[in-house]
């Protein structure tokens, strides 16, 4: 890889994040500040963040003391590691020093589990008065849950997400799970809405918040909430609950998948102009003079004559063939990638979404590229995942523990 010296600094860079969270949503937020330039310290239990044993699949080796979950690569790049026990007096002054001198901290504790360790609000406070502290939750600070932990897979289904996804009864599907954790990516993504506006807060020359930090509050389940939009929206108007629809669009039609002669193909008519070119290219003119699907509210309320049509007409031909037919009429359309067949796409390869990195312990590793490119101030990948404690002895000695005292500090299991 280039030397991350000759590269641009980023639009974060100067920024001192302490990140004390584990597992996804935490570490996802702190991962996207480091890849727009912030200073990232992850600060890991003595075990270490539990995703480094969520495997296989792995990277190292149990022998030379390395194994680790691919998962934990996945959310901890560009970051420095601290082993800390917090639950001492003397992991606690460490982590004390390093907020006195930072300007964002990322936590998940539950509960009242970060007060307990002596960092109620009052104290980080009095500690750093510029300290942006974002505390994420599995179900906020206040109300019944409030101490319960957020796991993604509840909320997804407390939440209602799970009821909208998956084939319907009649298809003999059931409420369904996301295929990735993505409450617990949402909640890492509004995280660093929430903080980096209460940076920008921190910026301003008047205001009530001018020169100081503020507590940012975000939950899991209200991130999973949130993300309902138009579906919320339509039961808020409707009374009714939405209920699953497969592949299909609860307000467009047609805007779902259809099986071809070799496979499937997902099909997404987002106009009315587009409509009639659909017709054209399947060969069915007809279609667009039919008035049971001439607008696309039409189409909704008559889709269950609609469907079988179009089913027919897309089961003659092969995804490829479609592909040409459709794209020539400017339709969106696109095949159902696995994984590994999106990333090698060539439209994946043009966005640079996969990147390697050799890693000390690991060797070669291959992760997903950056999501946002930035003209004057590019995010960059500029260190892989630290291995736990990597960086222990050397962020000490910057806050001014000489060798003997790391050396106790070691002896002694506090880091």
């Amino acid at each position: 890889m280039p030397d991350p010296s000759d590269r641009p600094a980023g639009p974060l860079a100067g920024l001192l994040v302490i990140d004390c969270s584990t597992v996804l949503a935490g570490p996802f937020c702190t991962m996207l500040l480091g890849d727009l330039g912030a200073e990232v310290i992850k600060v890991e239990p003595p075990e270490g963040d539990a995703t480094r044993g969520w495997g296989p699949p792995w990277v190292g080796t149990v022998e030379a003391g390395t194994r680790t979950a691919a998962y934990y690569l996945a959310v901890n790049r560009n970051k420095r590691g601290l082993r800390l026990d917090l639950k001492t007096a003397d992991g606690a002054a460490i982590l004390r020093l390093l907020l006195a001198g930072a300007d964002v901290l990322v936590e998940n504790f539950r509960g009242d589990g970060f007060t307990r360790l002596g960092f109620d609000d009052e104290t980080l406070r009095a500690l750093n008065p510029r300290l942006v502290h974002l505390a994420i939750s599995g179900y906020g600070t206040t109300g019944p849950a409030a101490d319960r932990p957020g796991y993604d897979f509840i909320v997804q289904a407390v939440s209602g997400l799970m009821s909208i996804t998956g084939a319907g009864d009649a298809e003999g599907g059931g409420p369904t799970k996301i295929g990735v954790a993505i409450s617990d990516i949402l909640t890492g993504l509004l995280g660093a809405v929430g903080l980096l506006g209460a940076l920008v807060g921190r910026g301003q020359v008047a205001g009530p918040t001018a020169g100081d930090g503020q507590r940012v509050d975000v939950s899991i389940l209200g991130a999973t909430l949130a993300s309902l939009v138009n579906q919320a929206q339509n039961a808020f108007v409707s009374g009714t609950a939405p209920g699953r629809l497969g592949n299909a669009h609860p307000n467009i039609v047609p805007y779902e998948t259809f099986e071809t002669a070799d496979g499937a193909l997902a099909v997404a008519v987002g106009s009315e102009r587009q409509w009639p070119r659909l017709c054209e290219a399947i060969g069915l003119p007809g279609l667009a003079a039919d008035h049971r699907f001439a607008t696309n509210g039409d189409r909704v309320e008559n889709r269950a004559v609609l469907r079988p049509i179009l089913a027919e007409a897309f089961a003659g031909r092969t995804t490829a063939d479609w592909t040409r037919a459709l794209d020539a009429a400017r339709i969106p359309c696109g095949p159902i990638n696995d994984i590994l067949a999106a990333f090698a796409s060539p439209e994946a390869v043009a966005l640079d979404m996969t990147v390697e990195q050799e890693h000390p312990a690991y060797g070669a590793i291959r992760q997903v590229g950056l999501p946002f490119q930035l003209a004057t101030t590019p995010a960059t990948i500029r260190t892989p995942p630290p291995t736990l404690g990597q960086d222990t002895d050397a962020i000490l000695a910057e806050l001014g523990y000489g060798p003997t005292e790391i050396a106790g500090l070691r002896a002694s299991g506090v880091v």
